[in-house]
């Protein structure tokens, strides 16, 4: 999957990693080899309730920070994962908060 998906500056890649009661994503500039944005369901203060929830905090926290840095754009790096539960609810609430991809 990551061989076929590239970041750049004007265009990081939103790679997002899943373990079993968390959830991060990091957008990335696979040109520089350096990641510009993060945010983790562990460090996510006002992340409680479902799993699905916490996916929602974190997806709504990248995407204001993204703004915050004056990103706009983005290359959604699903990491295998199927689009679909806590991946979906990530990408959509980076969505709302203004990240397109």
């Amino acid at each position: 999957m990551r061989e076929k998906v590239r970041g750049s500056a004007e265009r990081p890649r939103l790679a997002v990693f899943r373990s079993l009661t968390h959830i991060s994503a990091q957008l990335i500039d696979d040109d520089a080899g350096r990641t510009l944005v993060a945010a983790t369901s562990i460090a996510a203060k006002d992340a409680k309730g479902s799993k699905t929830e916490r996916a929602k905090a974190v997806g709504a926290t990248l995407g204001e920070r993204a703004k915050a840095k004056g990103i706009g754009e983005a290359v959604f790096d699903r990491g295998g994962y199927r689009y679909h539960g806590r991946i979906k609810a990530l990408g959509d609430a980076a969505r709302s908060a203004g990240l397109r991809f």
